[in-house]
């Protein structure tokens, strides 16, 4: 409603207070409004494009830590290696193809072999050779199982046949292969079922979507001890990421979805080379509070959970276990979104300062990461201690000189009251700066959900978790899902041994194919 003049107070204190919230208000609303552009119209990268050159001498009254402040950080971004370290070449084909692919050659002669002076024959003095990648569609063929019969002539009983395979579905007209693709179509290329469906007919075979997904229910079910077998061997790390993210699932007699959640549990030791193999792991919850947290992590062994600053998590700090409380380490990359998209939309000096100190910090990350954790440890309480210790005081005093209600008093106090959480990665060389780990984790949901909508029911989100887990856990150990499945899936059928089940795990999959190649 607009402020009639007649409204305005006589007093030049009120009036002064008056005209400071209306202040703050239209920083918000300027704030919010440059938000929805830049989720309309903007990119979604992280990097700091409101930066300019003339701002990197920038400096931050008594915030000098001596180094030289690098670019912005990014987590997509190519991490920086320092000198002293070979670089790993990018794993990329150029000027050269993958050996294991199989080669198909064609000769290409010429019109004539003989000499064109003398008609002599041509002989052969040696050949150029080139390849290019190609690629055959995928074909849909029938698999014909035949079993001759044998019998002696000469007496009445004694026929001979083979047994019959067992299948993935008993009396079913489908190969393990084909459920193999379904399965990894939509769990690691989020193609969802009735799109599949759609491609099935185009090549002249017509299935009812319920079809499919009798299959992935199957598929689910051979799987089922392979995902208790991540369980548990999630369960023995010392640290573990989590996370969330929704899940709408249908809700039969409504006709609507009732909102669920995924809960991402992640072990990734790479960072600083840890011996445990990387892990995802998926649980399926109706609502997002504490108590789910608190049921999925009971059992676990670790002591450190790195999370966001959801308030669902304090309560694991708290609760009492056999071996103590979780210790609760928190995401310097969540704190950096609030002041990236606050310089973006506000051009905030102090927010873009902020940026700048914590670039800082990952810069060091970048140059031990893939470090033992003593290195680790060693690096961050020599160069990003200070840094850390410098921008705390530095916050509060930005603090007490800007309006409480302001977005950037509220991202300040973000950093201060999860101050603790934040600093923890300075007493372990084992944890990390950030969640991405987790968060790279989820994305893939975040993608099938977009394409498949919902979940049909309760029992078709758990199955959802499991393939996602264990589609999710083959990209971490660079596995080619597909494959991995299929082969898995053909073990167990065949009866492998079930006190053997852990050579059929992702990260062994890993190396006998390593070993075949």
């Amino acid at each position: 409603m607009a402020i009639r003049p007649d409204a305005l107070p006589t007093d030049p204190a009120a009036l002064t207070e008056m005209v400071l919230a209306l202040d703050v208000e239209n920083e918000k609303l300027r704030v919010a409004l440059q938000t929805l552009k830049e989720m309309i119209f903007g990119k979604r990268s992280e990097r700091l494009a409101t930066l300019v050159a003339e701002q990197l001498a920038l400096e931050l009254d008594d915030l000098e830590t001596g180094a030289t402040p690098p670019a912005a950080a990014n987590d997509d971004a190519a991490a920086a290696k320092p000198s002293d370290k070979p670089r790993k070449k990018a794993r990329r084909n150029i000027g050269a193809l993958p050996k294991h692919l199989p080669r198909c050659e064609q000769v290409l002669e010429p019109e004539a072999t003989a000499c064109p002076c003398c008609q002599a024959q041509l002989h052969k003095i040696g050949e150029d050779v080139s390849e290019v990648l190609d690629v055959v569609p995928a074909i849909l063929r029938v698999l014909r199982t035949i079993r001759p019969k044998y019998a002696c002539r000469g007496c009445t009983d004694g026929v001979v046949q083979a047994k019959v395979l067992p299948r993935l579905i008993e009396s079913g007209m489908v190969s393990t292969a084909l459920v193999s693709h379904v399965v990894v179509s939509k769990f690691a290329w989020y193609l969802p079922l009735y799109r599949q469906v759609q491609i099935l007919a185009g090549q002249g075979v017509h299935l009812d979507r319920s079809t499919l997904a009798g299959w992935v229910k199957r598929a689910a079910w051979w799987l089922k001890s392979l995902y208790e077998l991540q369980l548990r061997t999630i369960q023995a790390a010392p640290r573990v990421f989590c996370d969330e993210t929704p899940m709408p699932v249908l809700d039969p007699g409504r006709g609507q979805t009732k909102k669920g959640y995924f809960w991402a549990i992640v072990s990734d030791d790479r960072g600083h080379s840890g011996p445990s193999p990387p892990i995802v792991l998926f649980r399926y919850a109706p609502g997002r509070s504490g108590a789910f947290a608190e049921q999925f992590l009971d059992g676990f062994n670790g002591r450190f959970l790195q999370c966001d600053a959801y308030d669902g998590y304090d309560r694991l700090s708290e609760v009492a276990r056999r071996q103590g409380p979780w210790t609760l380490v928190h995401c310097w990359s969540h704190l950096r979104r609030r002041f990236v998209k606050l310089a973006r939309n506000s051009k905030s000096p102090i927010a873009e300062a902020a940026v700048r100190q914590i670039a800082q910090l990952y810069a060091i990350e970048a140059m031990v990461r893939g470090s033992s954790p003593d290195i680790r440890l060693a690096a961050r309480k020599e160069h990003s201690l200070p840094i850390v210790e410098a921008l705390k005081p530095w916050f509060e005093k930005q603090l007490s000189m800007i309006s409480s209600g302001s977005t950037l008093a509220e991202d300040i106090r973000y950093a201060l009251n999860h101050w603790q959480g934040l600093t923890r990665f300075l007493e372990d060389g084992r944890l990390e700066l950030d969640t991405n780990p987790v968060e790279n984790a989820i994305r893939p949901i975040c993608l099938t959900r977009k394409n498949a909508l919902f979940a049909g029911h309760e029992v078709g989100a758990e199955n959802w978790a499991l393939l996602a887990s264990i589609v999710a856990t083959c990209k971490l150990s660079d596995v080619n899902p597909a494959a991995y499945i299929a082969e898995t899936l053909e073990a167990i059928i065949d009866g492998h041994p079930h006190n053997r089940i852990e050579d059929l795990m992702p990260w062994r999959f890993r190396k006998t194919s390593s070993q075949r190649q």
